[in-house]
Parts: C-alpha cells; structure tokens; sequence
C-alpha cells in the first residue's frame, strides 16, 4: 500500500474529500516524526503498537570494497513494536506458502 492507497482508503472510509484526507494521513505521519525527534519520545497507539526512537551502539564494520576496518559511531534510529491486536490480526490473516 502507497501513500496515495492509504489516502484514498481513509477518503472511503470518512467520507473525506481526498484533499481532506491527504490533509489527516500528512497530519498524522507529521505528529508522529516530530514527536520522534526527541531523545526520549514514545509513541504508543494501543492496540496498533509502539513508535519510538533507540540508540544503536557503536561498531566495527568491514568496508566490502577495500576490506579496511571502519568503525560505524553510535545513532539514534526509529523503532516500532507491533501491539497485541494487531499481532492476534496477522496471525490470524490468510497464510501463504505452501498447502499442507
């Protein structure tokens, strides 16, 4: 699903014009990565899951063209922890692969 998929989605969902609804989804992805920015920041929409930021540590990599050492410092980097309905959801959505 595109941005513009999810646009159109929650138009027919809400009876929103598009312009309406591109005007909620942009409002709604704006709250969530500016609430990111900060050190601390937790966003926790219960039942869909938890958005937040954490730091990942320093570390010693191998650059796989000149295979010299290089040392990758240490940065913040967006996190996501699905929530327990939408877990139970997808476990239970249709099952691909191979039919047994």
């Amino acid at each position: 699903m595109t941005k513009k998929d999810l646009v159109a989605h929650v138009a027919g969902k809400t009876g929103l014009t598009k312009k309406q609804a591109g005007g909620a989804v942009d409002a709604f992805l704006g709250g969530i990565m500016e609430t990111l920015k900060a050190d601390d920041a937790k966003i926790s929409l219960v039942g869909f899951g938890t958005f937040s930021n954490k730091l990942r540590a320093q570390r010693v990599g191998v650059d796989p063209k000149t295979h010299a050492k290089k040392t990758y410092p240490a940065k913040r980097v967006p996190h996501f922890k699905a929530g327990k309905t939408l877990k139970e959801l997808i476990e239970k959505g249709p099952k691909k692969g191979k039919k047994r």
